[in-house]
């Protein structure tokens, strides 16, 4: 049976090896060639008629799967699932594929990279120097032996938790997650389990590696902030909206806060020019997953998550 596939993830499409190996599984595949995201109105028109789908951020609700009663199967290119209404997926029947954790080596890798920079200070003597000043020195800590948190210790923090062993840091994790799987994970790699309390407390660096649902939704307001150390470097590479962008540029603006990095944002792009701008703020255009080895892993597993796909529920999202 041929399989009518659409594409509406350009990203996707116009990546030349993805697009290649989309073609070789599915020569006649529909693919949006543009690198931005549909509404809801454009991915209904572009699904028209086809009965499978890979889809990226683009949403999935009822009011799109009603008005596209041919598509019996949707396959995930990435692992953000917000845009994603599981009950119409299950009111509709559809079949969806999806990979865990095909990211978490890029998106660790970030949090490494701005773990080191931002505890360097290298933000702020860039910022310096882009100015025309000339700065001497400026004094930074070491990444080695530091308190490092992991909130949400699942597929990236496991992939974070081994990066750190050479640099001898004392790894807290704070994680929903305490069966007998988890805990023996933190056996063998020297993890320390915490409260969130512990965690805000004792944490030198702190990476957020958390899905974005009712619980987590503006967890790190200003109040949890301000129970941060001073010499906390914070780090979020998970998801907008999880932080609070306004409490976060006021306290790195006063100094209350050492330094934070973040490469995602409640708005994307992020339109915050004054919290950008600040010296003691590292950002990113939410690029954790946007490695060459990462893209085509992700390309290949939405692909498999056409025909390899099964009915799943949100509750099997909550531990990224």
């Amino acid at each position: 049976m041929t399989i009518r596939l659409g594409v509406p993830v350009g990203l996707m499409a116009t990546v030349r090896p993805l697009r290649d190996e989309l073609l070789r599984a599915y020569p006649d595949a529909k693919l949006h060639e543009e690198n931005r995201l549909f509404d809801e109105d454009e991915v209904i028109e572009f699904l028209r008629g086809c009965d499978a789908a890979i889809i990226g951020m683009e949403a999935i609700n009822d009011r799109v799967l009603s008005a596209l009663p041919e598509l019996r199967t949707i396959g995930k290119f990435g692992v953000g699932v917000e845009s994603i209404d599981f009950e119409a997926i299950r009111k509709h029947g559809l079949r969806f594929g999806y990979t865990r954790g095909v990211n978490k080596l890029a998106v660790a890798e970030l949090a490494m990279c701005f773990s080191i920079a931002a505890l360097r200070g290298v933000a702020s003597v860039n910022h310096a120097m882009r100015a025309g000043s000339r700065p001497r020195q400026n004094l930074g800590r070491l990444l080695t032996g530091r308190v490092f948190g992991i909130h949400g210790c699942g597929h990236i923090g496991k992939v974070l938790v081994q990066l750190l062993k050479p640099f001898n840091c004392t790894v807290l994790a704070c994680d929903i997650r305490n069966d007998a799987e988890q805990l023996d994970f933190y056996r063998q790699h020297g993890v320390t389990a915490v409260s969130f309390d512990e965690l805000l407390e004792r944490s030198e660096v702190l990476s957020l590696h958390l899905p974005l649902t009712n619980l987590t939704r503006n967890l790190y307001n200003g109040a949890t902030l301000d129970r941060l150390r001073s010499d906390c470097v914070l780090i979020n590479t998970c998801r907008g909206f999880i932080v609070d962008e306004v409490a976060l540029r006021e306290r790195l603006a006063s100094g209350t806060m050492f330094a934070a990095c973040a490469d995602a944002f409640a708005i994307e792009p992020c339109t915050d020019d004054e919290l950008l701008r600040l010296p003691n703020f590292l950002a990113t255009p939410h690029i954790g997953a946007s490695a060459i080895e990462t893209r085509l892993a992700m390309a290949r597993a939405a692909i498999r998550g056409v025909t390899e796909n099964a009915l799943v529920t949100q509750g099997e999202y909550d531990n990224v």
